[in-house]
């Protein structure tokens, strides 16, 4: 189920209308938490049902391997914890990344002359499956770390697993942070609750409008790159960076507000990355609820900034390869990984890496610096470079793209067809950001001005998603 669908429309006020009904009961918190599972589980099998084994499998084993752990010690819990890790990563690994192998194996031999008689195996991907899995390992890790204590409750253990909201695209919760919440009974919070309507719609204005006008021009040059001349292509770099930020942060808006209607506070996940003065600073912005998983549970343990400078120049270029390999079964994504990685070291070696870290842009002032606006450009132009291999299907295709970014321009397929449009929709969008980049979390601007003016802005943003509302595109991170 999408949150851009008639049946979310319909879905959504029916689990809200119930669960604060139940809300009165006098088993509140059970019948509340179990509605909640029963919601996640119809909400993700309204994709595929045949699925839901796998969500209910890892929830099964994690819950008993915790409560296992508590009691454990030495070896033993050592053993509980590789349970849980090759259960969540053997299913991950199975149906993510078995015919990237398989594949990479007939290629590799191909590549010395060695025909190998292999076929791919027919796997579908699970929607969400790097998500909940990365979730739910966090919460044995934590345990085994002696940092957090099982539940005993496997209803709220099952909630926090699958709550729909985040369940197929994050924010990955740790269960530190969510679980208590799930335990906790929960009373109606009617500013919570606007303020969740209000950043639903302010996360499907960014999906819809923006998100999708920019890819109808993407996906036609992305597609057909040969057609079109250097400026051309450039462009189409452009539509992409700013149709991938706006689907996926205009998910995360979604699942974070929809999460607040149910009195469940998510972890912010995006904060304004294309205002980063460096691209140490982009990582603290973007997909924050992933950058931080892999700093925790990848990163320090492999010693992080500690040791020789060769050891952690070893350690940045493993997190952000795991990265590009975490968000794809292809090579593409490595190389976007790579990318990163060769950006991010030099920050390293100078100590730069922290030079910018949460510290407000312009912070007091109407407009950035001479050197912040160069130091944004330069940090925005090196995404996007990265972007094209993430977009692109293969390798070599990429690196055609980039070939023909230098090329003068000529007369071409014509795309301009609502190109103002588009730009005026990415610019609404930049110029709400800038007006919000000081919150933190960050603060929906409007929310302080006049209520006609608010009204009114709600209703033509409300307009033009509806006006945009023409078919159920899916969000992109659902791929991974």
């Amino acid at each position: 189920m999408l949150f851009n669908s008639t049946e979310f429309i319909i879905f959504l006020p029916i689990v809200f209308a119930m669960y604060w009904l139940l809300g009165k009961s006098k088993h509140q918190l059970k019948l509340q938490n179990a509605l909640l599972v029963i919601a996640s589980y119809i909400f993700y099998g309204w994709w595929d049902w045949r699925f839901l084994g796998l969500i209910a499998l890892s929830t099964f084993v994690d819950f008993f391997v915790g409560r296992a752990m508590a009691v454990e010690s030495g070896s033993r819990k050592k053993i509980l914890l590789g349970i849980s890790l090759f259960t969540n990563l053997g299913l991950l690994a199975y149906f993510k990344y078995a015919n990237f192998f398989i594949d990479s194996w007939i290629e590799a031999w191909a590549g010395v002359g060695v025909s190998m008689n292999v076929s791919s195996l027919q796997i579908i991907l699970p929607v969400g499956i790097s998500f909940y899995t990365f979730q739910t390992l966090s919460y044995s890790i934590d345990i085994y770390r002696q940092k957090l204590k099982p539940t005993r409750d496997p209803i709220a253990f099952a909630a926090f697993v699958s709550f729909f909201p985040q369940l197929v695209a994050g924010p990955i919760e740790r269960a530190s942070k969510l679980l208590p919440q799930i335990e906790r009974t929960r009373t109606f919070d009617k500013k919570l609750a606007i303020s969740g309507l209000r950043l639903m719609l302010w996360g499907m204005f960014k999906k819809v409008v923006v998100a999708d006008s920019c890819a109808k021009y993407a996906d036609i040059i992305f597609d057909s790159p040969e057609s079109y001349s250097g400026p051309t292509l450039m462009l189409g770099v452009f539509y992409f960076a700013f149709q991938i930020y706006g689907d996926f942060s205009g998910y995360s808006d979604i699942a974070i507000g929809t999460g607040r209607l149910f009195g469940i506070r998510l972890s912010t996940n995006f904060r304004f990355p294309y205002f980063s003065r460096d691209i140490a600073e982009f990582w603290r912005r973007w997909h924050i609820s992933l950058s931080t998983w892999f700093r925790d549970y990848l990163y320090i343990p492999l010693g992080g900034s500690r040791g020789t400078k060769l050891n952690m120049l070893r350690n940045v270029a493993a997190i952000f390869l795991v990265s590009g390999f975490w968000h794809g079964a292809n090579w593409t994504f490595v190389m976007w990984g790579a990318i990163h990685a060769a950006l991010f070291i030099p920050l390293v070696l100078m100590g730069r890496n922290r030079k910018h870290t949460l510290d407000v842009v312009a912070e007091g002032r109407l407009l950035p610096s001479v050197r912040e606006v160069f130091s944004m450009g330069y940090t925005f132009a090196m995404v996007c470079f990265a972007w094209i291999f993430f977009r692109a299907d293969t390798i070599s295709g990429a690196f055609s793209y980039i070939r023909g970014l230098a090329e003068l321009p000529t007369p071409e397929k014509p795309i301009t067809q609502f190109v103002y449009t588009v730009f005026l929709w990415i610019s609404v969008m930049i110029i709400v950001d800038w007006f919000q980049r000081s919150g933190t979390p960050p603060k929906w601007w409007l929310s302080s001005k006049a209520l006609p003016l608010r009204w009114f802005m709600y209703g033509i943003c409300a307009w033009l998603c509806l006006k945009n509302f023409h078919t159920e595109s899916s969000f992109i991170y659902f791929q991974f």
